[in-house]
């Protein structure tokens, strides 16, 4: 298994095979072909840059001074506030990528029906979404606790708690049909970190996704959707 990687702006790159990181990634066709991409809440732009490197042509959105001192010369950088929806930006993207940020909105539906404008007609939607349906969020909050992490199910910074069908019906009000849901498992390396990368870390993280996938909306750690834009007569 692939080690993490910490970026500069103190963000961690989840190489793992079924992490959000990697799903987002292969949501995209292998060559980019110049197509163009949009990242939203790009943070030091690992994602990005590996879009750039398979032949993407990738802007990424950020706030000032969230990207970190090394972020990647081949992918083009707008500052902006996202919590205040999408900045201007010139022409319409292939795809968006929200990676880990919806949650973080205060309106995250504003954003949806932003992306949806500035989004090809055959254009698609990829994002990744915490499950607060998860069997460990439901057995925390069972026992009384509801921690304030800095990362993970119980980030303080999010702001939205959903569980599949919260996020289904977010996407449904703003216009968006969801064509594929993946799901990831607990992160159990990077719990563990002492034995990240061990054969009995990478044996229970196999386990961990087989749940995910036989009852994704109980054992799924995130979800990974692609969706497009339905027509006005399709709502």
């Amino acid at each position: 298994m692939a080690p993490a990687v910490t970026t500069s702006a103190g963000y961690t790159y989840k190489a793992s095979p079924y992490s959000s990181h990697t799903l987002l990634v292969d949501s995209l066709p292998r060559e980019g072909r110049g197509k163009r991409v949009l990242d939203v809440g790009c943070a030091s732009g690992y994602l990005a840059n590996i879009l750039a490197g398979r032949g993407y042509k990738v802007v990424g959105v950020e706030r000032p001074g969230a990207y970190g001192d090394s972020f990647p010369d081949r992918v083009e950088l707008v500052e902006a506030d996202v919590d205040s929806g999408l900045p201007p930006l010139r022409g319409k993207f292939s795809y968006v990528i929200c990676g880990d940020i919806l949650e973080h909105l205060r309106d995250p539906a504003k954003m949806l029906t932003q992306v949806a404008a500035v989004l090809e007609p055959d254009g698609r939607l990829i994002a990744s979404l915490p499950n607060s349906g998860n069997l460990y969020f439901r057995l925390t909050i069972l026992a009384g606790r509801f921690p304030q992490n800095d990362k993970g199910l119980f980030d303080r910074t999010h702001l939205h708690f959903y569980m599949w069908k919260g996020w289904s019906d977010l996407f449904d009000a703003a216009g968006f049909g969801v064509e594929t849901r993946k799901v990831t498992s607990m992160p159990l390396g990077l719990a563990l970190p002492a034995w990240d990368g061990t054969a009995p870390v990478g044996a229970l993280e196999s386990i961990a996704y087989a749940l995910a996938r036989v009852w994704p909306t109980l054992f799924a750690y995130q979800f990974v959707v692609t969706a497009h834009r339905r027509n006005s007569d399709q709502r």
